[in-house]
């Protein structure tokens, strides 16, 4: 194997496996850091910059930075089942705890002439206006709702997200100076490009729920309704009780939305049916968790059939019973088992099956696209479309998905029009900012937490549940307390600061392998990857997380971690008499919209210009 090449930023971002996974690439490690020291302000402005709304995703992220934690792989003593670090709590913990942040967003820099329309107010068009007014954009963003949002407000029910945390952080962007038009719904492409924006961002989401087509649909329409249309009713007031007797169609969180807000406003029996297996459903596993707490069942491996009425009255629903059925390649059938078909007494349904793009508003002879599915085509990673100045991101990119990819897609849609409108190539995409820095303050001392805590994940408290049952504007979860949020975010292993090897002052006394306490070192005769990997202290297996490999060593050999399974305990670093190892926290914060999101002559221009005016 060739010597690892640490200088490429991508190398230590994969082994900050939470980072890693973080669609928007927030600096994980970093921010629980300053939690656990009481710095919550600043530990919210990290999330801000990468995550953009902190409070709000502290209490709805779908979380894939979770499933990638290194405490889950890495634990011996916590239960047949380690888990994770709360990553998603403590990023809440930030928001809750903070203090006022308004004199810490940045600075404006002076108008540059151009002009930019969002259609939608949601996740990804708020990232997109926060990214590029304070770089002196004229952003204006339409909404179709008189508040800002869009499918954060109106599908994410009250008693998950207050509503008060939500107008907090889209006010937060708003008052950078976007020019906010609400209940502006647009209603032709065609009319918005003759307004003369210099570019346009679509970020109106996956507005139109699936419907379900089986005998009696239409007879018993009344009393059937789309899961994201019903949430938007309750949201707004509109609906505000429900039948005693409610089944909800689809395995998806929304289907879980609908399940605990139909609980809320009157329904005594309410059950989740989905076709798949409760294993396969979409939802979040805490989603299908909280449901099950509320005392709401979800039965699986059921196929609707019909809607079954009385005088245009819903009494229930018919279901085919099947099974899961694999062949050689692995790929699912359901297969009927054979048995009667199951009759379930209801008085109303929701259904949830998915959602999809509505783009009836987009006229199809301007230039734009679209594939076999109805989505936009677009650039990889640019997010532009085939009409160079439009673009989309969010569900209304690449179809439904969740707030923390939006906001992702908002940043790299942002530098896209950013680069466009200083006449770059788009396709570029600038390398982030990283640094190395050691954490070494003594022979045995690091300015880090080093040690690792033995502690079981923290539970969130929860309201009670009669308290909560009873309202839909209940919040459910409370949060950690800071005493909590203190032991959670110990639990952390830092895997940001990095074990960092010099080959040139180590001596190959071995100390290192003899301290690690997961064998996770070797020194050893260079080979092929595979082969290397079995010829380790512990054989390294999971090929995802990558070798750290040296130059060849003065006897020949090469020093060898498997860094899948290092605690950053710093250990080695402690142990070595002639500091070969180091450990130096490794800061990677990825390029946004501005002057360094450009090429550099064009960025120099713009910082003389600033400087001048």
């Amino acid at each position: 194997m060739q010597a690892t090449n640490i200088t490429n930023p991508a190398y230590f971002h994969k082994v900050v496996d939470c980072q890693w996974a973080c669609p928007a690439h927030t600096p994980v490690p970093e921010y629980i850091r300053l939690i656990g020291q009481g710095r919550y302000s600043d530990a919210y402005m990290i999330n801000w910059v990468s995550n953009v709304f902190p409070g709000v995703l502290g209490r709805t992220c779908d979380r894939p930075c979770e499933p990638a934690c290194r405490r889950g792989r890495v634990e011996e003593n916590n239960g047949a089942k380690p888990e994770p670090v709360a990553i998603c709590r403590l990023k809440r913990v930030a928001a809750d705890f903070k203090d006022d942040v308004s004199a810490r967003m940045p600075a404006i820099a002076p108008p540059n002439g151009k002009r930019v329309a969002c259609v939608g107010a949601g996740p990804a068009s708020l990232t997109v206006a926060r990214d590029l007014v304070p770089c002196g954009y004229a952003v204006t963003v339409f909404e179709g709702e008189a508040k800002a949002g869009g499918f954060v407000r109106t599908q994410i029910p009250k008693f998950r997200l207050p509503e008060s945390v939500l107008d907090e952080e889209t006010g937060q962007i708003l008052n950078l100076g976007v020019d906010f038009q609400p209940g502006k719904r647009i209603e032709s492409m065609k009319a918005l490009l003759d307004q003369g924006y210099d570019a346009i961002f679509v970020g109106s989401g996956a507005p139109r729920g699936r419907d379900l087509e089986a005998p009696g649909r239409k007879e018993a329409a009344a009393h059937i309704h789309i899961g994201i249309d019903w949430l938007m009713s309750v949201s707004f007031g509109h609906i505000t009780q429900t039948s005693e007797r409610v089944i909800v169609l689809g395995g998806g969180n929304t289907a879980m939305d609908c399940c605990r807000s139909a609980r809320r406003m009157g329904g005594k029996e309410v059950k989740v049916i989905v076709r798949s297996g409760f294993e396969e459903m979409k939802a979040s596993p805490w989603e299908k968790e909280d449901a099950a707490h509320e005392g709401i069942p979800i039965l699986n491996f059921h196929v609707p059939k019909t809607f079954e009425h009385t005088d245009g009255k819903l009494t229930g629903m018919t279901f085919e019973l099947v099974r899961a059925e694999y062949d050689a390649k692995g790929k699912r059938s359901l297969v009927p088992t054979g048995e009667p078909d199951v009759l379930v007494p209801c008085d109303e349904v929701l259904i949830a099956v998915g959602q999809e793009n509505s783009f009836h508003w987009i006229e199809r002879d301007l230039g734009l696209e679209f594939d076999k599915w109805g989505l936009p085509v677009l650039g990889e990673g640019t997010f532009q479309s085939t009409l160079p100045q439009v673009f989309f991101g969010g569900d209304a990119a690449y179809g439904p998905k969740n707030i923390i990819t939006a906001v992702a897609h908002g940043h790299e849609a942002a530098v896209s029009i950013d680069r466009l409108l200083n006449g770059e190539d788009v396709t570029q995409r600038p390398p982030p900012m990283v640094n190395l820095m050691s954490q070494k303050m003594g022979i045995h001392e690091w300015s880090y937490k080093n040690a690792v805590s033995n502690d079981h994940r923290f539970k969130v408290p929860w309201t009670a549940a009669e308290k909560a049952l009873a309202s839909i504007k209940v919040e459910v979860e409370l949060g950690f307390d800071a005493a909590t949020a203190f032991k959670e975010a110990s639990r952390c292993l830092n895997c940001d600061v990095q074990t960092v090897f010099n080959r040139n002052t180590c001596i190959e006394c071995d100390a290192c392998v003899d301290i690690c306490p997961m064998d996770c070192i070797s020194f050893t005769s260079n080979g092929e990857e595979a082969d290397l990997r079995g010829r380790l202290q512990a054989p390294a297996t999971h090929t995802k997380q990558d070798l750290y490999v040296s130059a060849e060593l003065k006897t020949g050999r090469v020093m060898v971690k498997d860094e899948d399974v290092c605690l950053h305990c710093g250990f080695c670093a402690e142990r070595c008499p002639t500091g070969a190892w180091d450990m130096q926290k490794f800061l990677l914060n990825t390029t946004q919209a501005g002057p360094r999101a450009r090429d550099t002559k064009s960025a120099a221009a713009h910082l003389n210009a600033t400087e001048a005016a």
